[in-house]
């Protein structure tokens, strides 16, 4: 059974995700501050926590540094601030995704299965993912229907095959498609991404796979 840590000071938050959790199937641990966070996560070790990032006694972005300091349990941030910059720092952090308050119970939800899947060894993963209408196989690097793509196209599109459903960061995906030192070249992103778009999208002007969430980084929805 999968065990979840919810992590959040506002009380009918914490009782609707429990309800909601344990009906379909998790184990849930509550936690109202950071502290009392890192203890229940040492003792009870879940298999991912749900985190609030404004808590009464430290910065949700301290809890995750935390917790990053002996495990690599996944985390989604509950963010009710409208500042992307304090969503950045969470996911610099550390954590693997973030929902917006308010928020729906089925959009979390949706967010927990995607995150719990990628906690599963990656050789688990089927190396033939299915993007709209083509077929993407990672171990040959091949695309249904006449795709051609440049290896750096390559590296961009498998980065977020790879994690589906998940935000990766525009810092992230700089550094490990370019290098180190071009962590901040936002620009290289933005061209290959709509390259990518106009080679896979059915409409690239409305992607349904190859996602932006701006000012943050990008998603591949499945």
């Amino acid at each position: 059974m999968t065990r979840i840590l919810v992590v959040d000071d506002e009380p009918q938050i914490v009782r609707a995700l429990r309800i909601n959790l344990k009906a379909r199937g998790y184990e849930v641990d509550t936690a109202p501050d950071g502290a009392t966070a890192l203890r229940a996560a040492a003792e009870h070790h879940p298999d991912l926590v749900v985190l609030d990032l404004g808590l009464p006694d430290m910065e949700g972005a301290e809890v995750i540094a935390g917790l990053r300091g002996w495990t690599s349990v996944p985390v989604i941030v509950l963010s009710g601030r409208a500042d992307s910059t304090d969503k950045v720092t969470a996911l610099d952090a550390g954590a693997d995704d973030y929902v917006t308050k308010p928020f729906g119970v089925d959009e979390l939800l949706a967010r927990i299965r995607a995150v719990t899947r990628r906690s599963q060894p990656e050789e688990a993963e089927a190396p033939v993912v299915r993007l709209g209408d083509r077929e993407v196989n990672l171990a040959e690097h091949t695309i249904t229907g006449d795709v051609r793509l440049t290896p750096t196209e390559w590296q961009l599109l498998e980065h977020l095959l790879r994690h589906p459903g998940k935000l990766i960061t525009q810092r992230d995906l700089l550094h490990d498609v370019w290098g180190p030192q071009y962590r901040t070249e936002t620009n290289y992103l933005r061209q290959y991404m709509a390259r990518l778009r106009r080679k896979l999208e059915a409409d690239p002007a409305r992607p349904r796979h190859l996602l932006t969430e701006p000012g943050m980084g990008y998603r591949f929805r499945p």
